[in-house]
């Protein structure tokens, strides 16, 4: 038995074709790369995996936890993929590289400037072979400036950033996000770019550099937060769940559990304080905006939380649903892969693969009612070479057997 048995499978291996036709070569490893080529393989484009032998993709030894002996970290950002085990770094795997780039639209690279030239896999070579070639760069700190050849991690990148800063409690520690968010903000770039490159190839037939760096995606992130610093020299300091511009804007206990809620507009606010009947505190003129509120907000805070500590969570999430009030719980992973509306929609399933059934999130976007993107499972490491060498690229049998033998592949 596992977590995810109660999962159902995929409707079909049919998934999406918006991007059918569009051949990528994945050259990344991690999170933030793969996420990126999973986004646009989930569209439909064909992403051939390109990694090492015997290790393969970093992300692979991620664990554990590990199910089949694959890391969970890997199986959650590699569908809708084909894996290929080359050495690069050897003139015949780089000769073979070279092959598969010249048939594809997109290359994506996490690799600093210097080692992608060292490997030849810069945009100023490829370019000059491929003028039609979209290449992308997915880096921590970017290919420009002086940085751009350190190494960087998802947890390196929101420290520069300052989300780390802002989250987690005023007298606690700094503390991360909970989830890869710099890894994930930089892929979801990385994909919207490879979109927006291909839009306009379209136009003009030529291809483009695209730099994305995992600090800048996640400053970028932060806007909402720095614009207001910059614009008016207001100090900004973690506030836990409390918002330091909407005035009610938190978590509450009730009875039993915390909740959500915030009161985001007037409306809202008159409809809150007619849920729990009181209408004529709502109804005070020291409240009338939220900048006034926000001068009142420890009072504010503390008839809220008398107020709710009086029913529990299922009750008031009850009432104010009822009234079209934000307001939610605060979910456990083991809790929201039960949300019965997000198992209905399909965000969660199971998909086969060659040594079992693995879980899968998925992307969450729907086109014309659809939300299936499932045409294949994460590869085993290598499970394709053969079929792109031969299929791809026209080789023999005994070429591919060569490449075998000799370590290439």
């Amino acid at each position: 038995m596992t977590p995810f048995d109660f999962l159902p499978a995929p409707d079909s291996n049919d998934g999406l074709h918006m991007l059918a036709g569009i051949t990528v070569i994945d050259l990344t490893t991690s999170v933030a790369g793969p996420y990126a080529t999973q986004l646009l393989a989930d569209m439909g484009a064909t992403v051939i995996k390109v990694e090492k032998q015997l290790a393969g993709d970093d992300a692979r030894a991620w664990g554990p936890p590990f199910l089949h002996e694959e890391s969970l970290w890997f199986l959650s950002v590699n569908r809708n993929k084909q894996s290929v085990t080359l050495d690069i770094s050897c003139e015949r795997g780089s000769a073979v590289l070279d092959q598969l780039i010249a048939s594809a639209d997109v290359l994506v690279v996490n690799l600093g400037g210097r080692t992608q030239e060292k490997l030849g896999v810069d945009y100023a070579r490829l370019a000059a072979l491929h003028p039609a070639l979209i290449h992308v760069s997915l880096t921590g700190f970017g290919l420009l400036g002086a940085r751009g050849d350190l190494p960087c991690y998802d947890l390196i990148a929101e420290g520069y950033s300052g989300v780390m800063d802002l989250t987690g409690e005023p007298d606690n520690a700094p503390q991360k996000v909970g989830t890869p968010a710099a890894d994930l903000l930089a892929g979801q770039d990385a994909a919207m770019a490879v979109m927006a490159a291909l839009l306009e190839r379209h136009r003009t037939g030529r291809g483009k550099q695209i730099d994305i760096s995992m600090v800048r995606s996640m400053t970028r992130f932060m806007a909402p937060r720095i614009v207001p610093y910059l614009g008016a020299g207001e100090a900004i300091t973690r506030s836990g769940g409390r918002d330091s511009v909407i005035a009610i804007y938190q978590v509450f206990q009730t009875a039993d559990l915390p909740l959500t809620l915030g009161l985001g507009n007037n409306a809202i606010w008159q409809r809150f304080w007619k849920a729990v009947g009181e209408p004529d505190f709502g109804n005070d003129p020291r409240f009338s905006s939220n900048q006034q509120r926000r001068e009142y907000r420890p009072e504010i805070v503390a008839r809220i939380s008398a107020l709710l500590a009086q029913k529990n969570r299922k009750q008031w999430l009850e009432i104010l649903s009822a009234q079209r009030i934000p307001a939610g719980p605060i979910n456990r992973v083991d809790e929201v892969v039960q949300d019965p509306e997000l198992i209905k929609e399909g965000l969660f399933y199971s998909a086969q693969t060659a040594k079992g059934k693995v879980p899968q999130v998925g992307l969450g976007i729907g086109f014309d009612g659809k939300t299936q993107v499932h045409r294949s499972p994460p590869p085993v490491l290598g499970e394709h070479t053969r079929t792109v060498l031969q299929d791809r690229l026209g080789m023999s049998a005994d070429e591919i057997t060569a490449l075998l033998n000799d370590g290439i592949i």
